[in-house]
């Protein structure tokens, strides 16, 4: 049995990392100052796993103190918490900051004084910017365009630099527009599948910023799972930043499309002005995790997104 931290394991991609984890007999321990998670979330996780609720510290991941203590006897750390939305950033990039870069190298520094074996970081494929060769490859020059991008880029400089001089073995999964189930549509900066699935739900028109002809490669929560549980353990890996998404491409129009079919509703969408820090397109290539992880996508973009309109509303 091995022991995994999992900061910010209370929000929607943690919990299912825990889920997982339950799932397969390993001890877990979670950190999460639930700014955005919540206690359910892990309560649900314990739940589908059939075991009971894991270990569960609250506190900010930049304190070093409480990074410390998180990290003491764990063998990974899947390092999740952040503050993960470019039109927050945009609006407080300070906050953002602080969650994205310095609760990073904290618990950086606390995994390496632990002896962790391995760090698996929550990259971003809004690392990339507007660059216009799709799909998106690891070798590409990062351009970012938001705060949350910037951070995200730094937070994959600092795994690096811990790999290279202190010997701490780190990766970096860089994910793309995740979604399912526990994915909180109560907020504006919630992800776009969860808030077109509420506004279908409500009988409400969605709001598109742009002309929703720009596309995502939409990547269903297991897949992310797959990918990160593969990146803790895959030996020889270390300091690489790996994509892990489906190599599709959904545009925001057919997006609506998909979920007001499944919903059997007409209503149409209200187009706003895009907005800062926006990307038009993004798509993966996924060979890089296909060649070292032996990673292929486990749940396709249409059963995935079954499964989270049959969870977010009962209806099918």
């Amino acid at each position: 049995m091995a022991r995994y931290l999992v900061t910010g394991g209370a929000g929607f991609i943690g919990s299912h990392l825990v889920e997982e984890l339950l799932r397969r007999g390993e001890s877990v321990r979670v950190l999460d100052d639930l700014s955005t998670g919540k206690v359910a979330n892990l309560e649900a996780a314990a739940a589908a796993a059939g075991t009971a609720v894991p270990e569960f510290l609250q506190g900010d991941v930049a304190d070093l103190a409480m990074a410390r203590r998180a990290a003491e006897g764990i063998d990974y750390v899947l390092h999740q918490a952040a503050i993960p939305s470019v039109p927050r950033s945009v609006a407080d990039p300070v906050r953002s900051n602080h969650a994205n870069i310095d609760g990073t190298l904290a618990m950086l520094v606390a995994a390496r004084d632990a002896g962790v074996k391995r760090l698996v970081f929550a990259g971003s494929s809004s690392v990339y910017g507007d660059a216009l060769e799709l799909p998106k490859r690891e070798d590409m020059p990062c351009k970012p365009l938001s705060p949350y991008a910037l951070q995200k880029h730094v937070g994959e400089q600092y795994l690096q630099m811990f790999t290279a001089l202190y010997g701490l073995e780190t990766v970096t999964i860089r994910y793309f527009n995740v979604f399912g189930p526990r994915q909180d549509p109560g907020s504006p900066y919630s992800g776009v599948i969860s808030l077109f699935v509420k506004a279908a739900n409500e009988g409400r028109a969605p709001t598109i910023y742009g002309d929703g002809g720009q596309t995502r490669d939409f990547t269903y929560v297991a897949n992310t799972v797959d990918g990160v549980l593969r990146a803790a353990t895959t030996p020889g890996i270390a300091g690489q930043v790996i994509n892990v998404a489906t190599n599709g491409r959904v545009s925001l129009n057919d997006l609506w499309a998909q979920v007001r079919g499944l919903l059997g509703v007409t209503t149409a969408p209200v187009y706003g002005e895009p907005r800062a820090g926006d990307i038009r397109d993004s798509q993966a290539d996924i060979r890089k995790a296909a060649a070292l992880l032996g990673y292929q996508p486990i749940v396709s973009f249409e059963e995935g997104l079954r499964r989270t309109v049959a969870w977010a509303t009962g209806r099918i």
